[in-house]
Parts: structure tokens; C-alpha cells; sequence
């Protein structure tokens, strides 16, 4: 049997892998602290679900516009012109089963094989998988951790070249939880300007800030003209099964996005988007919570990781995940991840399952209870130890 070449091009997600290696092991009677997957531990608040099942008992089970719910399309213009500060309607604004399905529509809409796209390194590997994955070239940003992880705008401007068509922005960042400051998104807007380019802005982790408030691209004037500015429901409401993303974008382009659902997926759950009306205009408590609890956690992990020879490890501003340093510990990254798994029972993933420039470090998840997350800390130490006497 034939493949074509472009699904040669696909890569997988490490975490994913990691996960299947992980149950394999506790099916085998080991126990495993998860510290690897990108998804918090929560519940989805309860009237959440609740409205999720009121509109299944409704009879809303059946096929949605291929944009999303009009009612829900308003809700999420509202919400992105809340806390954006951008006049954002329901008409530039769609949904979709998940943030992903944004990237791919991107992509597929406006680049062209052989077009560059600059891509956040250390980053999330979809970025540079999809751009593979129609043609292009990813053309990766190095994020440096003496930098905080955000990009060296001088360095941007040098990947810039005749065929670059788009940026990729993620800021909170995974895995880094490194967030872009106001200037950034300036300078990256400036140059997105002078050359004409698209900005994809990947926002999912807009409401995990732990230092300052949350700035968008989107805010600064006349960059919706070229901005793709993603969000969904999975990190903040702890709804990744629910599978609901929304983006707002440039009505002439929300057009073509329309046409790729209808030819992809037809549309998105139904019911799901009034869970999702709900979560956006109700009660923010539980998210409050959950944003207060990961605070708590990072403030855990962090000094914990500080206080283990060979690691040392920035306190990220967003998101829930460290990115710490390993390479006093004088294992490659991949190694680090693969003895911690197999000997500490940590399930982590390797800096380098997120480009080229993540060798020397490796990403924790702090999506779990501190209880774990110390026991975890405590295992680490204590394998360190045992490879530094061999």
C-alpha cells in the first residue's frame, strides 16, 4: 500500500506517547505520578455540565450552522471583546471542536507550498507538524531561557525573507509558560506589517497568568486585520473532552474557514456549545479557584525543582507548566526522561519533544495535587542522587 508524502510529514505528540508508555508500566503494578500530560486535573464545574445536559434533554442533537451556533458565536465575540478590549462580533468570530482545528484551517487557507512560517522553538509541536504538513517550511524562533522564554525581536527580524507568510504566537507558552510582554507583541506586530504577514495568535492559555494581566496581539490597533486570535474551553474550564475551541479572525477569511468545516467535519457538538454559553456568562468561581490552586502548585514545583543538584528552573508567568534545565545533571533531555519514567516512576516529557533548541531541558506539568507533585520531587532528588554515585 501507498501513503502520500504529506502524511509522511505529520509528527505525533510526545505527551500522547509518553501517556501510553505510562499506563503500560502501571498496568504492570508500578506506580506513576503523571507530569507529563497538558491537561488540569479539575472537574468541569458542575453548571457546566449541567447545561451541557439540559440542552441534550432539550433535543439539541443535531446538526449545528458549520460556524457554530449563532447564540454561541455571540457569546464567544462577547468574551474575546471583553477581554481582549477589540470590537470583536459574532460575524469574524467561529467554533470549532477544539483550538487544533483553527491551526489547520489556517494553514490550509493561507499558505502555499514552499512558504515559510516563523514557529516559537522550544513550542508546541503542532505548529511545526502542520506546517510540514502542507508544504511549508518552519522556520523556528529560538526561545531562550536567559530571555525568559519570549522571542529576541532582533532575531525575528532576521528569519524574516521574501517567502514568509505567517507567525506563530503562543503566548502563555507550552511548554515554557513564558508570556510575551507588551513591547514584544509591538515589535512582532511592526514587523508583521511591514511585511505583510499573518499572525496566528494561540491564546488557550489566556487566562493562566500568574504575573500581570494578559496581553493580545489582538489589542493593539489594526492588528485584527491580519490576526488569527485562537482560544477554547479545555484549559480554563477543564472541558478537553468537550472538545470546544473559538477564533475570531477577518470576516473575508472567517468565509473560507466556514467551507473547510463544512468539508471537514461539518460542524461542532452541538449540545456541547451551550455547556460552552454557560461557562463563558456564568459564575467564574471555579475557575478562580483552579487559577489560585496552579499559583499554589508552581510556587511548589518551582522551589522544589531549585533545590535538586543539576536542575535549575525559571518561574514561568503562565500556563501550568516549568520548563527546567537538566544539564547539570549531565543527561540529555530524552535520557533525563526516559530514567525518571523508568526509575523514579515521573512521567515527563523530553525539552527536544518540542524542537530542536528544547536539548537540555524537559517540561513538568503541575496539573496534579501538590501531594504528588512533592512525592514526585522527592523521587526525582533521590534517582539524581543515585546517577551522580554511578
Amino acid at each position: 500500500m501507498q501513503y502520500t508524502e504529506r502524511v509522511r510529514k505529520l509528527e505525533s505528540e510526545g505527551a500522547f506517547v509518553v501517556l501510553a508508555k505510562a499506563k503500560a508500566l502501571e498496568r504492570q503494578g508500578k506506580s506513576i505520578i503523571h507530569l507529563q500530560i497538558g491537561e488540569p486535573d479539575f472537574d468541569t464545574p458542575a453548571n457546566v455540565t449541567e447545561a451541557g445536559i439540559k440542552a441534550l434533554r432539550a433535543g439539541q442533537t443535531h446538526y449545528a450552522p458549520s460556524g457554530g451556533v449563532m447564540e454561541a458565536r455571540e457569546v464567544c465575540a462577547s468574551y474575546l471583546a471583553r477581554t481582549r478590549h477589540i470590537p470583536v462580533t459574532a460575524e469574524n468570530t467561529i467554533i470549532m471542536p477544539g483550538a487544533k482545528p483553527f491551526l489547520f484551517c489556517a494553514l490550509i487557507a493561507l499558505i502555499n507550498e514552499g512558504d515559510e512560517v516563523i514557529v516559537p522553538n522550544p513550542g508546541y509541536p503542532t505548529y511545526r507538524s502542520i506546517v510540514k504538513f502542507v508544504g511549508a517550511k518552519p522556520v523556528p524562533v529560538r526561545l531562550r531561557e536567559e530571555n525568559d522564554f519570549r522571542f529576541s525581536i532582533d532575531e525575528f527580524r532576521s528569519l524574516i525573507t521574501p517567502r514568509t507568510r505567517m507567525v506563530i504566537l503562543n503566548s502563555p507558552g507550552n511548554p515554557t509558560g513564558g508570556v510575551l510582554t507588551w513591547e514584544d507583541l509591538e515589535a512582532i506586530h511592526a514587523e508583521a506589517k511591514k511585511h505583510d504577514l499573518w499572525i496566528l495568535s494561540d491564546e488557550i492559555y489566556s487566562r493562566l497568568v500568574y504575573d500581570g494581566e494578559f496581553k493580545s496581539i489582538a489589542m493593539i490597533p489594526g492588528a485584527m486585520e491580519r490576526s488569527i486570535i485562537v482560544d477554547g474551553m479545555s484549559k480554563t474550564y477543564a472541558m478537553t473532552g468537550w472538545r470546544l475551541g473559538f477564533a475570531a479572525m477577518p470576516k473575508e477569511l472567517a468565509q473560507y474557514f466556514f467551507t473547510l468545516a463544512i468539508n471537514n467535519f461539518s460542524s461542532t457538538c452541538t449540545f456541547a456549545q451551550y455547556a460552552m454559553i454557560e461557562a463563558l456568562t456564568g459564575p467564574q468561581d471555579d475557575v478562580d479557584k483552579m487559577v489560585a490552586e496552579f499559583r499554589r502548585r508552581r510556587t511548589v514545583i518551582v522551589d522544589g525543582l531549585n533545590a535538586i543538584d543539576g536542575v535549575r528552573c525559571l518561574n514561568p508567568e503562565g500556563a501550568f507548566y516549568v520548563f527546567p534545565n537538566i544539564t547539570g545533571t549531565g543527561l540529555t533531555s530524552q535520557k533525563f526522561a526516559d530514567v525518571m519514567l523508568d526509575e523514579a516512576g515521573v512521567a515527563c516529557l523530553s525539552g527536544t519533544a518540542f524542537g530542536e533548541y528544547g536539548e537540555g531541558y524537559v517540561r513538568f506539568s503541575y496539573a496534579n495535587s501538590v501531594e504528588n507533585i512533592r512525592e514526585a520531587l522527592a523521587r526525582i532528588k533521590r534517582v539524581l542522587a543515585g546517577v551522580r554515585t554511578h
